[in-house]
């Protein structure tokens, strides 16, 4: 297992192959998030799974990037905050949650050798009409997935050690 080299080959992709993604390749990508630690393993997410090709013009609703359509598949990450943990301080954790349980399919994406983009700008509105949301779901983010039409480019990060303090001050 080398997870130094998905960490790395995980990009922001924005163009996309039309080729299906098999439901082998989605189904490890969705069990890697199902696997995703959560406080007090609630588990208070729900990953919608979009077939572009039967809701295009939604899509385009949510999110006016044409390339989001471009893939076969969109996923929408939405936060179920009435299934969340919440912190003593009244701190709901459902966003948290979903974003972890996010970041492992985008990473799990990349493993299978799927492209995917972690879109945060959409329209929230169309999100929760197109999935008919209730109040206490929250639209976290959303990706296409699906083969990159593109290559990635060179990953600009800050050097680590100004990221990283050790011991406290």
């Amino acid at each position: 297992m080398d997870f130094l080299a998905v960490a790395r080959a995980r990009y922001s992709c924005r163009s996309y192959r039309s080729d299906v993604v098999s439901d082998e390749q989605l189904g490890r990508v969705l069990e890697a998030m199902r696997l995703a630690p959560t406080a007090c393993n609630r588990q208070p997410f729900r990953a919608y799974v979009i077939r572009t090709s039967e809701h295009r013009d939604a899509l385009r609703r949510c999110y006016h990037q044409e390339w989001l359509v471009s893939a076969p598949i969109v996923i929408v990450m939405v936060a179920l905050l009435d299934r969340a943990w919440c912190h003593r301080d009244g701190t709901n954790l459902g966003v948290v949650d979903a974003t972890i349980a996010f970041d492992h399919l985008i990473l799990a994406a990349a493993a299978e050798g799927l492209g995917s983009c972690w879109v945060a700008a959409f329209n929230a509105k169309e999100i929760r009409e197109l999935l008919g949301l209730s109040d206490s779901a929250r639209p976290v983010a959303m990706t296409p997935l699906g083969y990159a039409a593109d290559s990635p480019p060179p990953k600009q990060r800050v050097a680590l050690e100004h990221l990283v303090q050790f011991g406290v001050r």
